[in-house]
Formats: C-alpha cells, sequence, structure tokens
C-alpha cells in the first residue's frame, strides 16, 4: 500500500483544494489525488470568482479561513460589484482573474501545506469494508487507504463532450473521464442522474475591434474578497456587445444540428445560465443578447465570450461569432461544448456533506450536482471541516442559514431532490438582509478561530473595526437635533434639508432625499472611520427597520425549530394539504416545522395548516406508522 492517511482527497478542484487545506490546518494528514499536477484549481469555463450570491460564498469561506478568495484577490485583474445600484445586502462582489495565475497560487499553496500529499494518478474505486469507505483504489494498482475519503470529481463522472454530432469522452477539454468510480457509485446504492452543463468559445484578442465595442470598467476603489488582502487594483477591462437578430436566424436554420435540441444530450442543464440556443428557443421575443467579452489572462490572448455557450456545430459557432458586432474578424482558440456527466442525487448525503448509506464517505461539489467555482469551494470546505471533526469525536459544524449563505446551500442542496444544477442567488436566502458581504466576518470570523482556522490576532483586528462601526451607530442614533436656528442652518448646510421638528442623524441619513455620502463625510461621529466603514454604517442606519423585522422572523422560525414532526406522521392525511405538498413532504422528510418551512414549494397556508395538524388537529381517516416510500 502506497500510504495511510487521515483524508483521501479525489480531485483537485475548488472543492478538493478547499476540503484539503482546511482538513490539513486541522491536523489531519491528506492526500490529494488528481489526474494532473498542473490543473489543481483550474477554471475550465468562466475565469471569475463571485457574483450575486456567490460573491456571498466567497467572503463568507474567507471569514471562516478558506483559501479562494485569498487566490481570488492575488490573481484578479477586474473587480467589480455587481447589484450596486441596489441595496447592500445583494451587492455581489465579483473579481475577473489570470486563471493561469489562479492555478498556480492554488497549487503552491497546496504543494506546501503542511500535512498535504499531492499525487498523480486516477482513481478506479473504493477500498471498502463491512462498517464503510476504508481508502481509494488507483488505475496502476496503488491502494491509498484513509480514515475518510472525499470525492469532488466535478463532472469528470462519465463525462462525454460534445460539439454538433461529434461527441467524445472527457470530463473537460482535453481530459479524460472516469467511468469506473460511476460504476462504483452505483454499486454502492447511490442514486445517480444525468447533468450538463457548457462553455462558450475562446477567441483571439488580437482579432477582435475593440473599437466597435464598449468598455466595462471595473470598480473606481476596488474591494477585495479577503481579510488577507490591504488593497487589489484593476489591471485589465471588460467589454460588452449584443447579438442582432441575425443570430436568431442562424441558430433557428441550424437548431437540428445541436445536440442538445437533438436529442443526442439527456442530461438536464443549469436554468439560470442558458446556451445561447436554450436562450432563442426560450425567449423568441429578445431579438438581442448579451455578450461580455472578458481577459482570460494578463498576458494571454484568450478571451472568454460570457453569455455565449454553446455545443453547436464548429462552422455555425463561427456564423454566430462573426455576426456580432466587433467580431466580424474574430479568431477562433477554441469551440464551445457542452459536458454531460453523472452527479449523485444529494438526498443522499448529510449537511455535513457525508454519505448517509456510507460510513466514511463524504461527497462534495459538482459531484452533488451545483454549478460554479464557489458552490464547490464552501461544499470542500464543510466537508473537511467536518471530516476533521468527526475524527476528533467532536461535533459536526454546520453553519444555520440565518447565520450564512453557506447554510442555506447545505439546506437547500440536502432538503430537495433537485433535478437541476443548483446555483446559489441572493433570493434563495429568506434572510438576505442580515447576511450582506459587509457582516461576513462578523458572523462568521470567531468560527473559523473555534475551528483553528483563523488566528486570534486577525479576529480582533476585525473585532475592532466592527466595534467602532456600533459606537458610530449608536452615537448617531443619540444625538439629537433640536430645531433652533443654528442647528437648522448646520443641517441645511450639510443634508440639504429643511429641520422642522426633533430628530437624530440616524434618521437623517434613511431619508432617500439626502446625500448620505457628503453628510457622512462631515459628520464628527463617523470620524475615526475609513470610506468603506463610513459606507456600511449608513446602509445599516437606512436598513435598520427591515433588519429589525427579520430578526423577529428568525425568532419565530427558531420557535418552529423545537416543534418535530412525528416519524409516523402521514401528510397525505393531513387535511387541506394539497397533492403537490404532500408529495414535497413524503420525499423531503422534514424532521421539524423549521425543516418543513425551507423546502421549495412548500407555501405560507400549507406550513399554516401542518403546525395546526401537531397541534391535534385536521386528520383524515388513521394513522400510518411511517412515512410512505415516495
Amino acid at each position: 500500500m502506497a500510504g495511510c492517511y487521515d483524508l483521501v482527497v479525489v480531485g483537485a478542484g475548488h472543492a478538493g483544494c478547499e476540503a484539503a487545506a482546511a482538513a490539513a490546518r486541522m491536523g489531519l494528514r491528506v492526500c490529494v489525488v488528481t489526474l494532473h499536477r498542473h490543473t489543481v484549481a483550474q477554471m475550465p469555463c468562466n475565469p471569475a470568482i463571485g457574483g450575486v450570491g456567490k460573491g456571498h460564498l466567497v467572503v463568507e469561506l474567507d471569514a471562516l479561513g478558506g483559501i479562494q478568495g485569498w487566490a481570488a484577490d492575488r490573481s484578479g485583474l477586474q473587480f467589480r460589484t455587481l447589484n450596486a445600484s441596489r441595496g447592500p445586502a445583494v451587492w455581489g462582489p465579483r473579481a475577473q482573474c489570470d486563471k493561469v495565475r489562479y492555478t498556480e497560487l492554488m497549487r503552491r499553496l497546496i504543494e506546501r501545506l503542511p500535512g498535504i500529499e499531492l499525487v498523480e494518478g486516477e482513481v478506479v474505486g473504493l477500498l471498502t469494508a463491512d462498517d464503510g469507505v476504508d481508502g481509494v483504489r488507483l488505475r496502476d494498482g496503488q491502494r491509498l487507504v484513509g480514515r475518510a475519503v472525499l470525492l469532488t470529481t466535478g463532472t469528470f463522472l462519465g463525462g462525454v463532450l460534445h460539439t454538433g454530432a461529434n461527441s467524445s469522452p472527457g470530463g473537460r477539454f482535453g481530459e479524460r473521464p472516469s467511468v469506473c468510480l460511476g460504476v462504483e457509485l452505483a454499486g454502492l446504492g447511490l442514486d445517480l442522474r444525468r447533468f450538463k452543463t457548457g462553455t462558450p468559445p475562446r477567441l483571439d484578442r488580437r482579432s477582435v475591434d475593440f473599437a466597435r465595442l464598449e468598455e466595462q470598467p471595473g470598480d473606481p476603489s476596488p474591494r477585495p474578497f479577503s481579510w488577507r488582502t490591504r488593497e487589489v487594483v484593476n489591471r485589465a477591462a471588460c467589454w460588452v456587445t449584443r447579438t442582432p437578430p441575425e443570430v436568431q436566424s442562424i441558430i433557428g436554420d441550424n437548431l437540428h444540428r445541436s445536440p442538445l435540441f437533438s436529442g443526442r444530450i439527456e442530461g438536464t442543464g443549469p436554468r439560470y445560465c442558458p446556451s445561447i440556443e436554450d436562450k432563442v428557443v426560450r425567449f423568441p421575443h429578445h431579438r438581442e443578447h448579451t455578450v461580455f467579452l472578458e481577459p482570460e489572462g494578463l498576458v494571454s490572448d484568450s478571451m472568454y465570450v460570457n453569455g455565449l455557450s454553446t455545443s453547436l456545430p464548429e462552422d455555425v459557432q463561427e456564423r454566430v461569432v462573426r455576426a456580432i458586432p466587433g467580431l466580424e474578424e474574430a479568431r477562433f482558440l477554441r469551440y464551445g461544448y457542452a459536458v454531460e456527466y453523472d452527479v449523485v442525487a444529494p438526498l443522499q448525503v448529510a449537511r455535513t456533506l457525508a454519505c448517509r448509506a456510507t460510513p466514511r464517505l463524504f461527497l462534495a461539489g459538482q459531484l452533488l450536482g451545483t454549478s460554479g467555482y464557489e458552490e464547490a469551494a464552501v461544499q470542500g470546505f464543510v466537508a473537511g471541516v467536518n471530516v476533521a471533526l468527526a475524527q476528533r469525536d467532536e461535533p459536526p459544524w454546520v453553519p444555520a442559514r440565518h447565520l450564512a449563505y453557506l447554510g442555506v446551500l447545505l439546506d437547500d442542496l440536502c432538503g430537495a431532490d433537485h433535478q437541476e444544477p443548483y446555483r446559489m442567488f441572493t433570493s434563495r436566502a429568506e434572510h438576505r438582509l442580515l447576511l450582506g458581504v459587509d457582516s461576513a466576518r462578523e458572523r462568521l470570523m470567531e468560527q473559523g478561530v473555534r475551528l483553528g482556522l483563523v488566528s486570534e490576532a486577525a479576529f480582533h483586528v476585525e473585532q475592532r473595526r466592527w466595534e467602532r462601526r456600533h459606537r458610530a451607530r449608536e452615537a448617531l442614533a443619540e444625538r439629537r437635533l433640536n430645531p433652533d436656528r443654528k442647528t437648522r442652518e448646520a443641517v441645511r448646510r450639510l443634508a440639504g434639508v429643511e429641520l422642522r421638528s426633533p430628530t437624530t442623524w440616524a434618521r437623517l441619513l434613511r431619508r432617500q432625499d439626502v446625500d448620505v455620502d457628503a453628510v457622512a463625510a462631515g459628520l464628527p461621529e463617523l470620524r475615526g472611520l475609513d470610506d468603506e466603514e463610513r459606507r456600511i454604517v449608513v446602509g445599516l442606519l437606512r436598513y435598520d427597520g427591515y433588519v429589525l423585522r427579520q430578526r423577529r422572523e428568525i425568532e419565530r422560525l427558531r420557535r418552529l425549530g423545537h416543534l418535530e414532526i412525528p416519524p409516523d406522521l402521514d401528510p397525505g392525511l393531513v387535511a387541506g394539504l394539497s397533492l403537490e405538498v404532500v408529495e414535497i413532504l413524503r420525499r423531503a422528510r422534514p424532521r421539524t416545522v423549521a425543516d418543513a418551512e425551507r423546502l421549495a414549494g412548500l407555501t405560507p397556508a400549507a406550513l399554516a395548516i401542518l403546525v395546526g395538524r401537531l397541534a391535534g388537529r385536521g386528520t383524515r381517516g388513521e394513522k400510518r406508522d411511517s412515512w410512505p416510500e415516495s
């Protein structure tokens, strides 16, 4: 046997790297198995980290001691906050990255962290015993024994690449798939299903007519993801163009040649990231579709064509691209393709990401049907942490959904039978006003300290910052402004409003007709805060009422959380529940009312009926011994 480890991680993508780093820093001896060392943490699709919802995950992960935000900061080419015109709760930080630099940073980190061994090889099977999994078997015959195994195989499980009529085995461009491992998982009794994702063409920067494109600059004062980063700078621009109506005609005339519409692809694709042929079919009245040209590296000539994901034949891709303004002379570096792959239905794992039916086996990332580097990374982190805690005989760790988007993701993923790739959005969090990126460190950094992944010194530095902000908010709320002549003149000069009755600066800053930036810069209560801290304080003031309402809702949920749903309750016998709700409850089998409330498709009215039943009302027929099998 080649070695014995505390944890064997199969796959060195975003999930595998986070899992290995967390587990090793918590004292475990970790082996990471990857097909090729140079593809560690590769970005096979969009070379960007973050976005709406996703950026929240990255910042939360960083507050807990994860590494993705750190690497994004150091490889970032452009930093932008999406949704900046809306409230701070839904701001989505995003970094366009140098994909080669990002991979180099992550590989060096994984190679140098004490306790991690990086092994090149292909895992073809699991070492199993009567009481669970004991390691993995490589194609060359090596056996890597582990006290736990984490699978983070991404899109490689039974992967097939499609471009037009051409199909070939592959997990991503230029790499072979994993076939034997999927057979092994099915043999363990795991339910597998088929998903699909895709990627757009890559174009040669030198062939693009940038004079015909709209420049999309980064933020004037870019903000980093990580508390470890002092400053980030924009080093490259992105560009915007749009498809003309001609593109619809080209695609419409060639839909029969698309594997997506000819029936050759059976897997379900992501609803929120459709291919260009999907867009044309689903939105026939949209005569234009936005296309973003994004650099893949600081010195690379490769441009990522965001918004043009496709599996159309190569000649059709050329016609589509060259019909777009600015791309008439475009040269292709790589054609777009779709990848079809197997995933494990996530209801089969606990929120710790431990496989329910097979002890010591953990699963994370796209293998569980998520889409995106960010969703994969946080899953890997949770799995790595919980492997370490289990081997210390300590309780598992999973954040509650009212404390983190990470908790929302785990609840959603492991609590529903997903039929399509899962992607994080701010709309998935019912308490999103409490979960803004500005509050991530305050919410989660102390947990990172308890896990041993954040230093006490770093925590105390951040703690002093948010204590300063709290003191400033209290001062603004306490300073009373009476409408005497001197005060009225001062308020008129600073805020541009007429003071007619007693109030406070906190109330004035909530008014929509007040230039909060100008006022905040002149208030003595906010002196000593930097620009970012002033912005956070004012943002919190403006949303105080809504935040209070959400905190009350959380308290209500906590009370509901104590109401258990008896395992012998048959929802089909609860009067007033629709057949759809009955099926949802039977499939998910929630343990508490709070668990049931989070289920997709369960309405507030249905929840009220269920609560009434638990109070002893509303049954019909006889009680069943258990939840019926769905």
